[in-house]
């Protein structure tokens, strides 16, 4: 678990990055509706949880500073048995006061009237100006003779790019989880089952373990349905000799995973299927091994680009100078879309791709990124042999930025040809 001071050494960093006589102030997420009265799961803001590790709604966070001085304020519900009967119990300022190492603990009811006092004699306010939220559009209000307004959010996402040895490991159990998933969806059998059936034995594994949210809708996608590249209808029956692209990973205490493998139904995959597997799987190996300090997403890209272009001219998919075709964008076709994106608390962490002059952030020690290349050829599209047509393959693994190179986080999930048969054939 991500210790409080951790939490406070955050709020410090945020707090130097604001401008003398300001004021700050970042909110909790509001509860969802799912359907009239009842609502989804609550799940806190990321950029709130980051700066506090505070789980429950109507909540603040406030950021003061002038003359070199800083203090910061969180607000919560106040203790109410009433409420407490229907939507479980509250934390309370009394008990925050013990755990979390801010220099002041408020009610929320309690927010507008302490806000109006702080904002006298600021000259900056710092506040998620882009928001939706129903506070936000308040603050806005009562800030409005403050010309100099910020917006907070990136600064607290640009803080979440570089991950600390806490946060690894936090992704790490993540990832342990969704391994159990992903083997456990190899080693069923699978023939004459549902794609939804499969979807809840992976989710089954992710709760029974304590990850009691996936970190995003799971993808169970067979066949041709795999080259519908956010498939989540997840209906369709699991047809022998095909294969499955499963993208499923788990939310653990905050912290996501997203891996991808695509596995075949009857446990063997055809000689076909096994040359477009191998074709991703070297590129994806090939790129994880290029993975260091300095080195640019861009870059990683054209090369995955690159090397599934030429293998697809090699098996005859594509037609002519392997160089021609890429710029000619001929391969998006059959490769749409980005080698990958940050992790963290989001799936995809919403922390920066490039700085404040445009120019594209190279990786750096610490910073946690997917690697999923993936090749998706229509079953309708006769330009390609028939063999290949109606197959979409995906891998997908987390990987770790070091000092000198990077680790997989997710190495112990089985993705070699050899090791998924080996597995499918425990069932």
């Amino acid at each position: 678990m991500i210790k409080e001071q951790e939490y406070k050494k955050r709020r410090e960093r945020l707090l130097k990055k604001l401008s003398n006589d300001s004021i700050g102030v970042i909110f909790s997420a509001e509860p969802a509706t799912r359907s009239h009265d009842t609502h989804h799961p609550y799940r806190q803001d990321s950029n709130f949880y980051y700066l506090c590790g505070f789980k429950e709604d109507s909540a603040a966070l406030l950021f003061l500073k002038s003359k070199g001085k800083t203090k910061t304020v969180l607000f919560l519900h106040k203790k109410d048995k009433f409420i407490e009967l229907w939507t479980g119990e509250r934390l309370g300022v009394k008990e925050a006061k013990k755990i979390f190492l801010v220099d002041e603990v408020c009610a929320i009811e309690d927010f507008e009237k302490r806000f109006k006092g702080h904002i006298k004699g600021k000259k900056n306010i710092y506040f998620e100006s882009s928001s939706k939220k129903s506070v936000v559009k308040k603050v806005s209000k009562l800030t409005k003779d403050i010309k100099a307004k910020h917006d907070i959010v990136p600064l607290v996402q640009k803080m979440r790019l570089i991950k600390s040895a806490a946060e690894i490991e936090m992704i790490k159990e993540s990832i342990n989880i969704t391994a159990k998933a992903h083997h456990r969806a190899m080693t069923m059998d699978k023939i004459g089952k549902y794609e939804y059936q499969l979807q809840a034995e992976i989710e089954h594994e992710f709760k029974v373990n304590a990850a009691y949210s996936d970190a995003y809708t799971s993808i169970v996608a067979c066949g041709n349905n795999a080259n519908t590249l956010h498939y989540i209808k997840n209906d369709k029956l699991l047809v022998e000799g095909e294969l499955i692209l499963i993208d499923a990973g788990c939310e653990h205490n905050y912290y996501a995973s997203d891996i991808t493998r695509t596995i075949p139904v009857n446990a063997k995959y055809s000689k076909a299927q096994k040359e477009l597997y191998n074709l991703v799987l070297n590129t994806q190996l090939r790129i994880i091994s290029m993975i260091k300090p300095l080195v640019k997403r861009s870059h990683l890209q054209e090369s995955a680009e690159k090397l599934l272009t030429k293998g697809m001219v090699e098996l005859g998919i594509l037609k002519g100078d392997y160089k021609k075709l890429i710029k000619e964008n001929k391969h998006k076709k059959y490769y749409p879309h980005g080698i990958g994106h940050w992790m963290g608390i989001d799936v995809h962490d919403p922390a920066p791709y490039r700085d404040a002059k445009e120019r594209e952030i190279a990786l750096q020690k610490g910073m946690v990124l997917t690697i999923e290349p993936g090749l998706y050829i229509d079953k309708n599209d006769k330009s390609v042999a028939k063999k290949y047509r109606g197959i979409g393959i995906r891998i997908e693994d987390d990987i770790l930025v070091t000092k000198n190179g990077c680790e997989n986080l997710s190495h112990h999930i089985v993705k070699t040809v050899d090791e998924i048969e080996s597995l499918s054939f425990k069932f």
